[in-house]
């Protein structure tokens, strides 16, 4: 079998030595090699449905799916609706709401894309991220309004007053509310989808989608509340508002939560019902309360504790970026200590390991197979890159014990199926020696076809056969 390439860029996959999911390189490939060769005699009969990905694939939408985002759409609108009433009740008519409902959807589209640009390397299903979404910014939002509201109204003004009342809402029961509901839906990921949590960039990537959703429909009724409230400056203070919150602030909902993003991750890399996994969510949550707390408490003091806030948020926010980029450090090592061992079912060569390494080189093989063979064959070599990545965290996943065999051996052969039938898309829309040849192949890919034919090795009989087209897109 060939060696490995050497890492495309020290830089991107430099500390893969620090990890601690398998002990030695040449051990994990060779352990790898001999379970590949053992489990997987012929691809032919492998089920890319058991995956999780075949969903996406046939456009299925599940139909717990479409009911969760209708409960939690009627939320959304619930709450902003409550907002809409209120200002109608003031005497205000329409204009506030038909003012603030833009300026709270404005940064939206670009926040979630720059989400979605971070979750590049193992995209989440979107389906997930969607309900993420729609979980903040429905059901989390309209809890809260109706929990704080209640709160407020009948517990802590009527017993300290209403500018003590106020502030101890805000800094001590606001927060504790917000993240309980928030977090809710990183829990139920980690009860019922718990092998799509691999690490800290999607606990992170979760509580940004649930955050996002749930300060778009919050600042909705402070940007009403500003309008609504001329005496103490109205369009002005509209103005202030939108600039700190929809400008200077936005992430702050996303940063806070993913203090509970990375407990729940943690937890999912932790055998289940494991001490130090319960642990890692109450601490996660804990933390994510005491900084919402933090924020709201400083936010209330004037010019001083803004400072003092931002100051605050901004070094927790660079942090993230750090857990961010050690964790994606952390996948290229894992990509390169895995993924070789697999290179006798035919579906990779050590050039298309190197490629998988490289968040450069990926981008450039998604880049020449739309110059080569259209959309349909992006859509291909994502799904070819996704599932292959998705395997070296399944069996990083199990060397740590998380996986048991019968759950890893499912996955793994599920994985190698997807690659298959992403390989087996690329064969038929990808011609023969096009003139722009694979970027990242010195030596040669699994992934580009020979004139004449597209062929696929089987590991069982070591020979070639010709693979059929695929039917044709309905």
């Amino acid at each position: 079998m060939s060696e490995p390439p050497a890492p495309p860029d020290s830089s991107e996959v430099s500390g893969a030595s620090e990890l601690d999911e398998a002990p030695d390189a040449s051990e994990a490939t060779s352990a790898t090699a001999s379970a590949t060769s053992e489990a997987f005699a012929d691809l032919e009969d492998l089920d890319p449905d058991a995956a999780g990905l075949a969903d996406r694939e046939l456009g299925r939408t599940p139909v717990a799916f479409i009911i969760g985002i209708g409960a939690a759409a009627a939320c959304a609108f619930l709450a902003v609706g409550i907002d809409a009433v209120q200002s109608f009740a003031a005497g205000d008519g329409p204009a506030p709401f038909a003012i603030a409902l833009p300026l709270a959807l404005l940064p939206v589209p670009l926040l979630i894309l720059v989400v979605l640009w971070v979750d590049q390397l193992e995209p989440e299903p979107r389906q997930n991220l969607a309900f993420a979404f729609a979980w903040g910014a429905g059901i989390a939002a309209l809890s809260a309004l109706i929990i704080n509201t209640a709160d407020l109204d009948y517990v802590t003004m009527p017993a300290l007053g209403v500018s003590s009342g106020q502030y101890v809402a805000a800094t001590f029961g606001a927060p504790v509310v917000e993240e309980t509901m928030k977090g809710l839906v990183l829990f139920g990921l980690l009860w019922w989808r718990r092998g799509e949590l691999d690490g800290p960039t999607d606990g992170v990537i979760y509580a940004a989608m649930v955050g996002l959703g749930f300060a778009m429909v919050e600042n909705v009724g402070y940007y009403i509340s500003a309008i609504d409230t001329p005496e103490r400056g109205g369009i002005a203070l509209l103005g202030y508002t939108f600039v700190l919150r929809g400008v200077l602030s936005p992430l702050l909902h996303p940063i806070f939560t993913s203090m509970t993003g990375l407990g729940v991750a943690y937890a999912a890399s932790r055998p289940r019902g494991s001490r130090g996994a319960r642990r890692a969510v109450f601490l996660g949550w804990l933390a994510a309360v005491a900084l919402h707390s933090t924020w709201n408490g400083l936010s209330l003091l004037g010019a001083a504790g803004l400072i003092g806030g931002y100051l605050i948020m901004s070094c927790v926010f660079g942090g993230l970026i750090g857990v961010l980029v050690r964790d994606r450090r952390r996948m290229l090592g894992l990509i390169l200590r895995y993924l070789p061992g697999y290179a006798s079912t035919g579906l990779l060569t050590p050039d298309d390991v190197g490629m998988l390494a490289s968040p450069r080189a990926r981008a450039a093989a998604r880049a020449w197979a739309r110059t080569v063979g259209g959309p349909s064959a992006v859509a291909a070599m994502g799904d070819y890159q996704l599932a292959a990545t998705g395997l070296a965290l399944a069996r990083a996943k199990s060397a740590r014990g998380v996986l048991c065999a019968a759950a890893f051996a499912d996955r793994e052969r599920a994985l190698l199926a997807l690659m298959q039938v992403a390989r087996h898309w690329l064969a038929c829309l990808v011609p023969p020696n096009p003139g722009a040849p694979a970027p990242w192949a010195t030596v040669g890919s699994a992934l580009t076809p020979d004139p004449g034919a597209s062929l696929f090795k089987t590991p069982k009989a070591d020979t070639e056969r010709t693979v059929a087209p695929p039917p044709p897109a309905p």
